[in-house]
């Protein structure tokens, strides 16, 4: 089904850190009318006025066409899409919000990566329950916001079962160096772009300590196939897993500093405390918030996520680094490909 997509089309982007700006700067480099919502007056001043988010993405030029407003409804109303890219813990409040001014047939596509703890409830679900009546997409992948705004080559996924606003926001963000692909399911790309932040922290806690290319090599793998067993379990198409929303996320942010989660683990690995590694940080790293609730639920599904165990023994209970390896490395050795479809485990 072909869009129908206006020209220039009317977009919010809510919230204005890395991600939001670099999408919402996306949008309005491709001549539409783009409107940032944020609640810092003096970050809004210097993108209307110098057009530069220096907090977020510094050295990087935006589009004079980008307009930044602390006005919810300004941003809004008579928006044909808002994207929400608000911390996780901002999410219900902010959708409440949004919810009393959006117009009845907006497309609204989630951004964030993260997990509410009441009820485990991912993003898009949060935004369905405040606003059952918006027409809903999940946009993920390996999407480091640093790389998008110095126009690296980027590939990315919405997702949603409403396969025009796939297409709608297909054109709305392609260009010359940012490239969308689709899929109908929101709940395993929107799944994967949480997990994977788990397994981040390991990278770079592994990074820190001087583990080898084969370490990390063996750590995204069999975290590939942790994050798909455990999704296959909430209903999720194990084969996403192996695309840019899974395998794809997982690389980039396992291997890449500009990753917030990698930098948390690289931190912990330096033998930093955890309070003092968050304290010092600018952005939330949605990877501490997941790694309790994705254990707390594989517990109670009985699903097998040593990793994210291993990880949450590190963190918690102050487990050696050493003594959890050790526990990994003498536990039972599993099948190696793990790709099987839910009723068939």
């Amino acid at each position: 089904m072909a869009s129908n997509i206006k020209k220039p089309a009317r977009v919010a982007v809510i919230g204005g850190g890395s991600f939001g700006t670099a999408i919402a700067n996306i949008v309005a480099e491709n001549g539409h009318d783009a409107w940032l919502w944020m609640r810092n007056a003096g970050r809004a001043e210097e993108i209307n006025t110098r057009h530069t988010n220096s907090e977020y993405l510094p050295g990087y030029a935006l589009s004079a066409h980008l307009r930044a407003t602390l006005d919810l409804t300004e941003a809004v109303a008579g928006s044909d899409v808002v994207f929400m890219a608000v911390p996780s813990s901002s999410c219900r409040e902010v959708a409440k919000q949004v919810a009393q001014c959006i117009d009845k047939d907006a497309m609204v596509v989630s951004l964030t990566k993260g997990i509410e703890p009441c009820g485990f409830r991912l993003m898009s679900e949060i935004i369905e329950e405040e606003m059952p009546a918006v027409r809903l997409g999940v946009l993920s992948g390996p999407n480091l916001a640093r790389e998008i705004a110095s126009r690296q080559l980027t590939g990315s996924v919405i997702a949603s079962a409403d396969d025009e606003l796939c297409k709608h926001i297909q054109q709305l963000l392609h260009c010359s160096y940012f490239r969308v692909y689709d899929s109908p399911d929101r709940y395993g790309v929107e799944l994967g772009g949480a997990l994977k932040n788990i397994y981040a922290m390991m990278a770079g806690m592994g990074a820190a300590l001087g583990l080898g290319q084969n370490t990390q090599a063996m750590l995204m793998t069999r975290a590939l196939a942790e994050m798909s067993r455990f999704a296959v379990q909430l209903g999720a198409n194990p084969l996403t897993f192996l695309g840019l929303a899974g395998v794809g996320d997982l690389i980039v942010t396992c291997m890449s500093p500009l990753s917030r989660n990698y930098r948390v683990g690289f931190a912990l690995g330096e033998g930093k405390p955890l309070d003092d590694v968050l304290a010092g940080m600018d952005q939330v790293a949605e990877g501490i918030n997941t790694l309790k609730l994705v254990r707390d639920k594989a517990a109670e599904l009985n699903v097998y996520m040593p990793l994210a165990n291993g990880l949450y023994e590190i963190l918690y209970n102050h487990r050696s680094i050493a003594d959890v390896v050790g526990d990994l490395m003498g536990s039972e050795q599993n099948i190696d490909v793990e790709f099987v479809l839910a009723g068939q485990a």
